[in-house]
């Protein structure tokens, strides 16, 4: 390789300078470390800073990769959460030392400090990645497929063997290295220690298409590999791949509304050779529950190399699916004007058990010594017939002011945060001119709609599990739920998405703002009709009418209220509440039922 200039790496500076400069143009810094590794260009930059291409004049200027510390800490400040990052820095040095002598993972050449600033260089690999390889030379037929999936399942057995997870398997972070004819996995930036105290700081938490569910939930295992793996398999065998087309995601080999994979459907239609037996493989690594996946890579490899003529049979989990559903795109943006949008996440039907079990309750009860939480009683099974649209956050100060040419926020702290200090009929009246501007349904969702969305699936008190912390939600950090602990008491919002979203994609379902629902308020789920029951999309009427039903808790209530089946009640006209009720909406399209109807 010939290289022509040199790039500053100075955060506030980075201009390019000739090749054969020892000091930097613009501002006077020296352009080598340790006066052998010359950044010759930029690559990227994730949670714990850049990435550049580099030449190491020791070795005949062979080429390396610099990573320049400079964390991302989301908004945090302070000595402890610099201290903390580097600390995680100097971890994924070790770390990549160890997971280095394995021919097929970039080798760690150097871990430094200079000038104050931390560096780790790694081997370059010379390829394609995956993705470019798809695009540039067409998908790979099943033998090719095979021998890949072989291949990554070494390198994942060694991986999870050094108690590592990499938690960003993808197309573009596997590089096919020409020169040794191999596979190489890269970009451990967001890997994760099994067993460590730590929490990464400003790492993503893997790709959206790629990473399962419960990765975006926050929590990984050796299986959530697996499932990247798969997905990343899926797509090099279909090339096939996710696009927003119109600003809508659309996906041939993945069901969006009904969170399947088609892609054995689509092999067929399209004459596509691929076995059963290795589609039966990839089903099971892609099954939405962990414990429904191979236990390991190992698991997989010995049933990929099983003999053909007599396969082994594997057992897929059966996935609920409503066939009769229209296709609908996963996600779709609202202009609302003046730059402003607002983002909707398609929540597809299914079912679940709203409500807390008989057991919780009292426990509840008797350990606040309150009864309240009978509220959430009988646990009953409820249908979410249709699939709907749910803001992706709570409205913003930004969408209101947009729509309503006002901001009635106490904490008026910017166009990110949530619109505060909202009443019930304060959220009908913008919803009225939303309607009007768009000529879309959108309403406030049902209480049976927003615990449905906000457990995504789950069965615990929260969408994170049966604890919660203030890492995860916006709370009063000075309470704790179950074995919780106590933690940071913030007493003011925080801007939309700062914490991690629910297997729909949702965020901040617990605390920052109490949200507002559509039903009139009933005491508990007694009075409850087995029609209604079977019709979750829909409200039911109640004596109450002038009372509206609260769910999610807020930024200044212990987590017990913040309890995804947690219920509480106001007055429409917002008299109580006050600054600590905000608003989600829901879209249903032209083709749903009137929302009163039908009870």
């Amino acid at each position: 390789m010939t290289y022509h200039q040199s790039q500053c790496l100075a955060p506030d500076c980075q201009t390019i300078n000739p090749y054969d400069h020892k000091f930097c143009q613009r501002c006077g810094k020296r352009l080598t470390l340790r006066n052998r590794y010359r950044s010759v260009q930029f690559l990227g930059e994730g949670g714990f800073g850049r990435a550049f291409l580099a030449i190491d004049s020791d070795t005949w200027d062979t080429p390396c990769v610099i990573k320049q510390f400079l964390p991302n800490l989301g908004g945090a400040s302070g000595s402890a959460v610099l201290e903390k990052a580097k600390e995680l820095f100097k971890r994924e040095s070790k770390q990549l030392k160890e997971l280095g002598k394995h021919p097929q993972i970039p080798d760690l050449l150097a871990f430094f400090e200079e000038e104050s600033k931390l560096y780790i260089v790694q081997e370059y690999i010379e390829g394609k990645n995956l993705l470019d390889l798809v695009l540039s030379q067409g998908r790979f037929p099943e033998a090719k497929i095979r021998e890949f999936l072989a291949s990554l399942l070494k390198v994942l057995e060694f991986v999870h063997g050094q108690k590592v997870i990499h938690r960003d398997i993808k197309p573009e972070n596997i590089i096919y290295q020409t020169e040794k004819q191999q596979y190489v996995l890269i970009d451990f930036g967001v890997s994760k220690q099994v067993g460590s105290t730590l929490t990464q700081v400003g790492t993503t938490a893997g790709t959206t298409g790629y990473a399962p569910p419960e990765q975006m939930r926050g929590y990984v295992d050796y299986s959530s590999d697996l499932y990247a793996l798969a997905a990343t398999t899926v797509r090099l065998l279909t090339g096939r791949f996710a696009q927003e087309v119109n600003g809508l995601l659309e996906d041939e080999v993945y069901d969006i509304p009904n969170c399947e994979w088609v892609f054995g459907d689509w092999c067929r239609r399209n004459r596509i050779s691929l076995s059963k037996e290795l589609e039966q493989i990839l089903l099971k690594m892609l099954s939405l529950r962990p414990k429904e996946r191979f236990a390991a890579a190992t698991e997989v490899l010995s049933v990929l190399n099983t003999n053909k003529n007599q396969p082994q049979q594997i057992t897929t989990p059966r996935v609920s699916s409503a066939r009769n559903q229209p296709s609908m795109p996963s996600s779709f943006v609202e202009d609302l004007g003046n730059g402003v949008k607002l983002e909707m996440i398609l929540i597809p039907a299914g079912s679940f058990m709203m409500g807390t079990p008989y057991d919780e309750i009292t426990k509840l009860c008797k350990e606040y010594k309150v009864d309240y939480f009978k509220r959430e009683r009988p646990q009953h099974h409820v249908k979410i017939k249709k699939p709907f649209y749910m803001g992706k956050f709570l409205v913003t100060q930004g969408q209101w002011q947009a729509v309503m040419g006002n901001n009635p926020s106490y904490f008026n702290d910017g166009d990110n945060y949530p619109v505060d200090s909202v009443s019930w009929n304060d959220c009908q009246k913008f919803i009225e001119e939303i309607n009007k501007k768009t000529r879309k349904t959108y309403r406030l969702p049902s209480e049976a709609e927003w615990e449905y969305a906000c457990r995504a699936g789950t069965k615990t008190a929260f969408y994170f599990g049966n604890t919660i912390s203030t890492d995860q939600a916006n709370y009063d950090g000075n309470y704790f739920y179950g074995k919780g602990k106590t933690g940071v008491y913030r007493r003011k919002t925080t801007a939309v998405g700062s914490f991690p979203a629910n297997a729909f994609g949702l965020y901040d379902m617990h605390g920052n703002l109490w949200e507002w629902c559509a039903d009139p308020w009933h005491d508990s789920y007694m009075e409850k009709s087995k029609r209604v029951s079977e019709n979750g999309n829909a409200t039911w009427p109640s004596i109450y009418e002038r009372l509206r039903i609260l769910r999610g808790g807020s930024l200044n209530n212990s987590p017990r209220f913040c309890r995804s089946a947690y219920r509480f009640r106001v007055n429409l006209n917002g008299s109580y509440g006050g600054v600590w009720v905000g608003c989600r909406v829901v879209c249903v399209g032209s083709s749903a039922p009137n929302f009163y109807q039908n009870q």
